[in-house]
């Protein structure tokens, strides 16, 4: 993983990928006490920055490997990602997913023309099985949602725009929290920033019970999450950082911080609130540290990613109510 391979990513996904904005607001400012830069990878295709890594891994592929079709595992947005990059190449696309998955998320993958294959995830059936044998039975190449080279080169394309955003805003130093699963997006940043931007910190955020990227920065080595990996915020529970990922991680980013989901549903509704933007409650988790826990920051600024919208609109209503006046 180098910049140049990043740098041919951005090619290779130039006038497909959506360069999204850096968006502020001054109640986020007052909440925070400290300015607040906005990076909504929900406006991204497909809801999420994950299109950037599928169309990334589906336009490296040679043509002849890529015709035969590709094959993702995923609870949504790697998922829709895959499946859009796909249909933008015109081959077919197999995804295994969760059937505890949002229905929205399973609903669009099928619309996108991906095969969805569901498992269950609760019961203890393994995605990794079930994609390689489908792999290997029609022929398919496996495009993970996070440890592969190709789809972090993808995802840093994320930071190379944050870099250029943050130098035409003045920002030479300051954290960037980015919500945090396998360590796609947040490794790829890194790189990207290590090359464009090295004053801008890359800091991992998770939620509560699922924190082992932090834990795994804080004891060198990769651990685990042990328990089911059903929460509310489902974009982003994975049971460990990837073999490709945590070494960046390790090497370039900051110690790693945790949320609580009620944090996270509060940032949701600052997010719509002052930004007009729909997050997901794995692409608020960012921001809920930029607002709510500013002791574990520095300086007087901070870039947050929200790093995808595909939330069930029932549970969005619900959110939004819980903080409505009485």
């Amino acid at each position: 993983m180098n910049i140049e391979m990043i740098e041919a990513a951005a090619a290779r996904c130039a006038g497909h990928i959506r360069k999204t904005p850096l968006l502020s607001s001054p109640f986020l400012d007052e909440i925070a006490g400290r300015r607040v830069f906005v990076k909504p990878e929900c406006l991204q295709h497909t809801g999420s920055f994950k299109f950037r890594g599928g169309w990334s891994a589906v336009s490296a592929l040679d043509p002849d490997t890529r015709a035969r079709g590709v094959i993702a595992f995923s609870s949504g947005n790697h998922a829709q990602g895959v499946a859009a990059a796909a249909r933008g190449h015109g081959v077919p696309a197999v995804i295994v997913m969760p059937k505890d998955a949002p229905q929205l998320k399973i609903d669009n993958t099928r619309a996108l023309g991906g095969e969805v294959v569901l498992y269950d995830r609760a019961g203890g059936e393994s995605r990794e099985e079930i994609g390689s044998t489908l792999a290997k039975e029609r022929g398919l190449t496996l495009i993970r949602p996070y440890d592969e080279p190709q789809v972090i080169a993808g995802q840093a394309t994320t930071g190379l725009e944050i870099a250029e955003q943050a130098a035409e805003q003045g920002i030479e130093t300051a954290d960037v929290l980015v919500c945090c699963g396998g360590g796609g997006l947040t490794s790829g940043i890194a790189l990207a920033l290590e090359a464009r931007a090295p004053g801008l910190t890359v800091r991992p955020v998770e939620p509560e019970g699922f924190d082992d990227v932090a834990r795994s920065l804080e004891a060198g080595g990769i651990q685990t999450n042990n328990g089911p990996q059903v929460g509310l915020c489902d974009a982003i529970l994975t049971p460990a950082p990837g073999k490709v990922t945590f070494p960046i991680l390790s090497r370039l980013c900051g110690p790693g911080l945790v949320v609580s989901d009620e944090d996270v549903r509060e940032a949701m509704r600052q997010a719509f609130l002052r930004l007009k933007v729909t997050a997901e409650p794995g692409g608020a988790v960012a921001l809920a540290t930029a607002l709510f826990h500013g002791d574990a920051i520095e300086g007087d600024a901070v870039i947050a990613t929200i790093s995808g919208g595909n939330v069930d609109p029932a549970l969005f209503a619900q959110i939004l109510s819980e903080g409505a006046p009485a």
